[in-house]
């Protein structure tokens, strides 16, 4: 995958917050599984666990706190920011 990567869900510390400010789209392969589960802009989450070898990261985000895993490559789509 091209581009810089250092603002991405997939490149977030382990236990800080950060909130989601948008999608990066540009081949048009996001998965729109990011969307039905609720990862939209301005949501707050913190990286809980990252599997070791890129695997994948467990995260919790919302006000109900809920908490999914997801691939290092659907992480990728994600653009976040620091909170």
């Amino acid at each position: 995958m091209k581009g810089d990567i250092s603002n991405k869900l997939c490149c977030f510390p382990k236990n800080r917050s950060g909130k989601i400010t948008g999608y990066q789209n540009d081949d048009l392969k996001m998965p729109s599984k990011i969307i039905e589960m609720g990862l939209l802009p301005e949501t707050v989450f913190r990286i809980l666990y990252q599997a070791p070898f890129s695997g994948p990261l467990y995260i919790e985000f919302g006000d109900e706190k809920s908490r999914i895993a997801l691939r290092e490559e659907e992480a990728r789509f994600i653009i976040v920011e620091k909170t």
